[in-house]
């Protein structure tokens, strides 16, 4: 297998030098073979969304060397990285154009995504035809309401289409930011289902942050606790096979001295 993302010895400090100095992450390194899926866990403050921005490009580490499929795009701007890393944030709100149609969302991901495209490039007949179909596999009766204003839309049914166009033309890494948390319950288990099949069916490296515990060993391959901005310890897919809730818990206890006592982790 080829190295999709490789992160060594990457810090984040915000503030440096001031009596707010705040070390977000420390020594960070990973590696993720192409096809890996990835859920990470901790408590709030661990360095878990510092790390998507500086991979996304947000922001730029400290020091340290980020690699996206075998190129240093360390200190690549966040918009060059767009088109081969997506990513979806846990507000529905946030990865769409509430005022423009699914067709005119679909347009403008699509259109970022291809490579060598011109941003005033006309949707053509095929390609509206390629969005209908892809929608009808969301299985949410999208593909009869492409003229139909995102911000009319449900937050399922928005994260479900930011989904879409995160991956509609499949990126190098997809970045999942507790995409499900602002959702009901029965809804957050319909778009993780989607994001199973998505990523399963184009074989997408992803990295999946989340509060659900459960979700975080049930998905993917490999999950990942964060505490104090670098890895407390990893469980692969044979570990992973019976480990419970509590035992994840106590594990975390024992390896960091700290209780994982995060409200939204404990009830998720």
């Amino acid at each position: 297998m080829s190295k999709m993302l490789e992160i060594n010895g990457i810090s984040k400090t915000f503030f440096p030098g001031t009596a707010n100095a705040k070390k977000a992450i420390e020594n960070f390194s990973m590696t993720l073979e192409a096809g890996d899926f990835v859920t990470l866990i901790g408590s709030n403050g661990a360095g878990k969304s510092t790390l998507f921005n500086a991979i996304a490009g947000v922001y730029y580490p400290d020091n340290g060397k980020i690699f996206l499929d075998g190129k240093d795009i360390t200190f690549l701007p966040e918009y060059k990285r767009s088109s081969q890393i997506g990513r979806m944030f846990q507000d529905p709100v946030a990865g769409t154009a509430p005022h423009m149609t699914i067709e005119e969302n679909l347009a403008l991901a699509y259109l970022r995504s291809v490579k060598g495209a011109n941003p005033f490039m006309t949707i053509t007949k095929k390609d509206k035809a390629f969005f209908k179909e892809k929608l009808a596999e969301l299985g949410l009766g999208l593909e009869d309401r492409l003229t139909m204003p995102v911000g009319l839309l449900s937050g399922g049914q928005r994260q479900a289409l930011t989904l879409l166009m995160a991956t509609l033309v499949t990126p190098k890494l997809l970045l999942l930011d507790e995409h499900t948390a602002a959702l009901d319950p029965a809804t957050a288990e319909k778009v993780l289902e989607l994001t199973r099949k998505i990523v399963a069916e184009n074989k997408i490296t992803c990295m999946m942050v989340t509060h659900n515990i459960t979700n975080a060993l049930e998905l993917g391959n490999r999950t990942m606790m964060m505490h104090g901005g670098s890895v407390a310890f990893e469980l692969t897919d044979a570990e992973r096979k019976n480990m419970t809730v509590e035992q994840l818990l106590k594990l975390f206890k024992e390896k960091t001295s700290t209780a994982l006592d995060t409200d939204r982790i404990l009830f998720s």
